[in-house]
């Protein structure tokens, strides 16, 4: 388990820890689940065909148009709002259209989430539907109060911070008191900055169909702790001791 602090300027004791946290924020997609559940390379894929099918180019050029459109404005759908005005529910629903055969139910994950005193959230850049499908193979649905999905946020994705701030306005969350789990170190920045007690959630194998970028193990000052085996984090350094 790669817990703790990462930037080796910093003690043990200056890393922000969780005795103070009564909300628990967690991303979907490659977070709640590893990528041999194999959910990211299909929505990958679905991203790439649906661009494809817009513009009438083949594969190979739709999915060089789509990883620029994900580096500019940091998701492909926050491009083709912007610049071709498309309609987000068709993306998401034509996106997130998958088999969800290899998501393997995580009882040991469900255990730590049920098991963390306060509430429990989900903020993604996905959809609600696509979210609540994936925790819901998971086992662990049932643990949340509820998902801020993408269009929650007006389609604003993380790590745009008008993303962050239109959660916590709805969810009345005190980001000093909560804590956020994300697998992309840039979108754990702003949730640092307004307080939150972050950490960064690394495969424990190389993901093939991610970028190197995506599922490095970061040090940084705006992340607190990093793990490879998030349920074993939870239960191994976050939950109460309980004599």
């Amino acid at each position: 388990m790669k817990a703790l602090p990462i930037d080796e300027k910093l003690s043990l004791r200056e890393a922000r820890d969780f005795s103070h946290v009564d909300t628990w924020i967690f991303d979907l997609d490659n977070t709640l689940y590893p990528h041999t559940s194999r959910v990211w390379p299909q929505v990958d894929e679905r991203i790439t065909l649906y661009i494809a099918d817009l513009f009438g180019i083949d594969g190979i050029s739709a999915r060089a148009l789509q990883k620029y459109f994900y580096h500019k404005y940091g998701t492909t759908l926050r491009a083709l709002i912007d610049e071709y005005n498309i309609d987000p529910y068709d993306f998401l629903d034509f996106a997130h259209d998958i088999d969800h055969t290899d998501i393997a139910l995580d009882a040991r994950l469900g255990t730590a989430i049920e098991k963390l005193p306060g509430r429990k959230l989900i903020l993604t850049n996905g959809s609600r539907k696509h979210a609540e499908n994936v925790a819901r193979k998971i086992g662990i649905l049932d643990h949340f109060e509820d998902v801020f999905d993408i269009a929650a946020a007006n389609f604003v994705p993380k790590p745009d911070r008008r993303a962050y701030e239109s959660f916590l306005d709805k969810h009345a969350v005190e980001p000093k008191q909560a804590a956020m789990f994300e697998d992309i170190a840039k979108n754990l920045i702003v949730p640092h900055d307004l307080g939150m007690t972050t950490t960064l959630v690394v495969p424990r194998t190389a993901d093939p169909f991610r970028e190197e970028f995506e599922q490095e193990a970061v040090r940084a000052q705006h992340i607190d702790h990093v793990t490879d085996d998030l349920a074993g984090f939870l239960h191994g350094g976050v939950l109460p001791i309980r004599l």
